[in-house]
């Protein structure tokens, strides 16, 4: 994409892979590039474009996945005074725009994606009458938003303030469900930790892309979550949890390098009968630094080396 856009980008070493060098700038016009793969590439095209002399063009060659990171893109570019818009082919951008947020300020909202893992804490162990108050949950485009709705449909207690930017969550017996992930793929990992705790099948359908992530999500779950007793079939395309034919005990598991594998893993350890054991968890920094510290805070009793 970057080619067809008049700049270069090259991999030193020939496979595609960093070390990588760039050389702009871009002219900016059209291209045409896959949207099953990641909706990052549409991102970062469209932040790219709008300071370019033509702007960017794209056709999307297949359907999109993970739509809503797209939608997001969007509305923060609105924010900063920078005009992006669908078409029927994909998304444009046009060119000699400049970035400037009114006021000079811009309030980030809370990330769905990491508001995920206490959320669902809550839904598995959250104590009956007091649970788990997650604050910073304010609406937004983020698809991730929609863990809310599943761990309710799943039969969770929750209330969402939406005014008020709070979601309180407290344990209840919980019910498998399906589900897809075609434009949320980032939860796979967390509703199948809450798909091993609750009675009865959960089917999370629409995955395949979740494979291309930054270790193929789900095997990792299905075999890191089937060291510690749960029952799931794998295919192509989803993943499905037999929480009913599954008893969680604890085990010795590999975070795969991967925050969101560690993160799901460690909530199935709250509930698993025995002590768990997490390899290479300190890779929870990539994207919530904080989060053994939240579970201790949570009254998690826990171990922490450089290690696990």
């Amino acid at each position: 994409a970057l080619t067809d856009l008049g700049a270069e980008a090259d991999s030193t070493r020939g496979n595609g892979q960093a070390p990588l060098v760039v050389t702009g700038p871009l002219a900016g016009g059209e291209l045409s590039i896959p949207g099953d793969v990641s909706s990052q590439y549409i991102t970062a095209l469209l932040l790219a474009g709008a300071v370019t002399d033509e702007g960017i063009s794209i056709e999307l060659e297949t359907e999109l996945k993970s739509a809503p990171y797209v939608d997001i893109t969007l509305e923060v570019l609105d924010e900063f005074g920078v005009e992006a818009r669908k078409t029927d082919a994909g998304f444009a951008v046009d060119g000699g725009q400049s970035y400037a947020p009114a006021g000079g300020e811009y309030a980030v909202p809370g990330d769905f994606s990491s508001i995920s893992y206490p959320l669902a804490a809550g839904a598995i162990a959250g104590n009956e009458g007091e649970g788990v108050r997650i604050e910073g949950a304010h609406p937004s485009a983020q698809g991730d938003t929609a863990i809310v709705e599943i761990v309710e449909r799943m039969g969770a207690d929750v209330d969402w303030d939406r005014d008020a930017g709070t979601i309180d969550v407290a344990e209840a017996p919980l019910t498998g469900i399906e589900v897809g992930v075609e434009n949320t793929p980032d939860l796979l990992p967390t509703i199948a930790t809450l798909g091993a705790v609750a009675e009865g099948d959960t089917h999370i359908a629409n995955a395949e892309h979740v494979r291309y992530k930054e270790t193929d999500r789900v095997s990792a779950m299905a075999e890191e979550l089937g060291k510690m007793g749960v029952e799931t079939t794998e295919e192509r395309d989803s993943l499905t949890v037999h929480g009913g034919d599954s008893s969680l005990s604890g085990a010795t598991v590999s975070g795969r390098d991967d925050h969101r594998i560690i993160m799901a893993l460690a909530l199935a350890g709250l509930v698993a009968d025995g002590e768990t054991t997490i390899e290479g968890a300190d890779h929870v920094d990539v994207s919530f630094p904080g989060f053994f510290g939240m579970l201790e805070e949570l009254g998690v009793r826990l171990e922490r080396d450089g290690r696990q």
